[in-house]
């Protein structure tokens, strides 16, 4: 059974988040959690925040917490806020402020790899 759970808009950038899910890709759901909550980078709050979304909704569908593993985690970069800086001389520096989506994909069939 695959549980998909996608949280959107996430006011992080794509790589910041990357090098978080790199971190947790090939751990057991429910150690990765424990982990990212003592990652003190701040896009861990985010991958945490969803990460208890996809556990929850495993739950609900009725999957054995224990036995869940990640089957694909994704960071995508959704659209981004352009905004600027006001410069010397009446110019304008434009810069883009970037936002993620996360998809998570979690799965009874796949083995925690060790």
């Amino acid at each position: 059974m695959e549980i998909v759970a996608i949280q959107k808009y996430i006011h992080t950038s794509p790589r910041k988040l990357r090098l978080v899910v790199d971190l947790v890709r090939k751990m057991n759901p429910l150690k990765a959690l424990d982990v990212l909550r003592v990652t003190p980078k701040s896009a861990s709050r985010d991958l945490a925040k969803a990460l208890e979304v996809s556990l929850a909704n495993a739950k609900q569908a009725g999957a054995d917490v224990m036995k869940i593993g990640f089957k694909k985690i994704e960071v995508n970069e959704s659209m981004k806020m352009r905004r600027f800086h006001a410069g010397t001389r009446g110019r304008v520096k434009p810069y883009k402020k970037r936002m993620s989506h996360i998809k998570i994909v979690l799965s009874d069939s796949v083995k925690e790899a060790k």
